[in-house]
């Protein structure tokens, strides 16, 4: 079955196979030596040049984890976040600020509109009780990229920490973690990293986790100085999902081979793949070229046809596709082209849609 939702991913025969290695204690050095080897190939990945300025922190649980931990963790007492919110993962962010109470107004702007990076200076300058921002990389709600490197520049001239959902974007999006001063920054194996579900990751400086480990314990599962305080000892805090780790080690190996700038271009040549053919069918795509991630594209519904019959015949010939969200569910449909797949497999789906409409 090809998988064209956003996560979890087609994954390749190799990740797959890491999955049987032997059972392995985690609290034997084996484990530790995957679990550092992991955290060494996600700074090389992702902050190359300042893998010593940053700790990558692992955690068992989905993107979301990853994210509610970045952003608890975050906080200094008496602080307040800032979220910007421009779909369903940004108001993820803001449910999970508002499960604290420790939130200020939200700035929000419609979902086919990236976050303007002035508007949220001015905000910020008006919320001077604000010490963190949070926003979302790659919008999956409908494909949309927001302009992060530059926002967290601005939230760095500012004083403020800028924490990142890179979910869905970190090794399919453009993104200068260390160059942009990003001072969290949250990722999952089971989207372009191409690894199973069930593991995260957490990419933090290291100055600042330091001064996080007097911040308030919100949580004691997901409080990031837990883990750093552990991991200076050499472990993890929690037991982890040490079979998964393992597939997302031989993820990351495929990753650092192919090189993430490559990855992106790969990503980026079959989405105008799946463009030119579905538009080539008379499929008009919600968002403008200009404003479209790499790997993920919405389209309006065919005329008379609903999303639901659209999915069934669509998975019957071997595709998976996603549906829209929130006000948009009965309007559009979305198509994610993350994954171990080839340029031939999208073109074996635009071919199964063409017979469809």
């Amino acid at each position: 079955m090809m998988l064209l939702n956003p996560g979890p991913v087609n994954v390749s025969d190799r990740v797959r196979k890491a999955l049987t290695l032997p059972d392995m204690c985690h609290r034997e050095a084996e484990c530790d030596e995957l679990i550092q080897n992991i955290q060494q190939k996600l700074l090389k990945a992702f902050v190359p040049g300042a893998e010593s300025e940053y700790v990558a922190i692992l955690l068992t649980g989905s993107g979301t984890a990853a994210v509610e931990a970045s952003i608890l963790s975050s906080v200094p007492i008496g602080k307040r976040v800032f979220v910007v919110n421009n779909g369903m993962y940004g108001q993820r962010m803001s449910d999970i600020v508002a499960s604290q109470r420790l939130g200020v107004p939200e700035l929000k702007f419609d979902w086919d509109t990236p976050a303007d990076p002035e508007k949220i200076r001015t905000a910020l300058k008006h919320h001077p009780e604000v010490s963190t921002l949070a926003i979302v990389h790659h919008e999956t709600t409908v494909g949309l990229v927001n302009p992060v490197n530059e926002i967290a520049k601005i939230a760095d001239d500012l004083n403020r920490v800028c924490v990142v959902d890179s979910v869905s974007g970190l090794g399919g999006e453009p993104i200068e973690v260390a160059g942009s001063h990003m001072y969290v920054v949250a990722g999952t194996a089971g989207k372009c990293i191409q690894g199973f579900p069930g593991v995260s990751f957490v990419l933090i400086r290291k100055g600042f986790i330091e001064r996080a480990v007097k911040f308030p314990k919100r949580s004691m599962y997901l409080n990031l100085a837990n883990y750093y305080v552990a991991m200076e000892q050499g472990r993890l805090p929690y037991t982890p999902a040490v079979q998964v780790c393992a597939a997302f080690d031989e993820a990351l190996n495929e990753l650092l081979e192919e090189g993430v700038d490559n990855r992106i271009q790969r990503y980026a040549s079959c989405a105008a793949l799946i463009r030119d053919g579905l538009g080539a069918l008379g499929m008009k795509m919600f968002l403008p070229a200009e404003r479209q991630s790499n790997s993920l594209t919405t389209f309006y519904l065919p005329e008379g046809l609903a999303y639901q019959d659209l999915h069934d015949r669509l998975k019957e010939r071997g595709f998976i596709i996603y549906a829209g969200q929130g006000h948009l569910s009965e309007k559009i449909f979305r198509v994610a082209n993350m994954g171990a797949l080839k340029q031939e497999d999208f073109e074996s789906f635009v071919k199964a849609f063409k017979e469809i409409v």
